[in-house]
C-alpha cells in the first residue's frame, strides 16, 4: 500500500511563494508519475504539475513559468516551488501517483494524499 503525505501549505500574500512537500512510502512497481492537484471550494480538482519517473513534466497553462515540480526517485519525495501566487491559486492541493510513463494530468491517479491547504489573500 502506497501512502503519501503533502506538508508545507499555508498562507501568503499574492506574489509570495510556498514550498509543497509530498513524501511517499510503500512501493510502486513499474515506472509512475507523480504529481500535485488542487481543488478549490465549489469548483472539480484539477491537475497543476506532473513528473515522469523519466523527469518528463506537464505543466497546467495557469502555472507554467511559476511552478516547479521535482521529485528524489531515491527518496521517494515530490516538491512543488510556488511563486508569484494568485489569490486564483487559492486551494486544496494534493499529491497523487499513479503507475504509467507519462506524466498526465487528468486525476485518474491512484493514490492520493490527504492534501494540504494553500490560501493566497490579494
Amino acid at each position: 500500500q502506497v501512502q503519501l503525505v503533502e506538508s508545507g501549505g499555508g498562507s501568503v500574500q499574492a506574489g509570495g511563494s510556498l514550498r509543497l512537500s509530498c513524501a511517499a512510502s510503500g512501493r510502486i512497481y513499474g515506472p509512475y508519475s507523480m504529481g500535485w492537484f488542487r481543488q478549490a471550494p465549489g469548483q472539480e480538482r484539477e491537475g497543476v504539475a506532473a513528473m515522469a519517473g523519466g523527469g518528463d513534466t506537464t505543466y497546467a497553462d495557469s502555472v507554467k513559468g511559476r511552478f516547479t515540480i521535482s521529485r528524489d526517485n531515491a527518496k521517494n519525495t515530490l516538491t512543488l516551488h510556488m511563486n508569484s501566487l494568485k489569490p486564483e491559486d487559492t486551494a486544496m492541493y494534493y499529491c497523487a501517483a499513479v503507475r504509467t510513463a507519462g506524466a498526465p494530468l487528468s486525476p485518474a491517479y491512484a493514490y492520493w494524499g490527504q492534501g494540504t491547504q494553500v490560501t493566497v489573500s490579494s
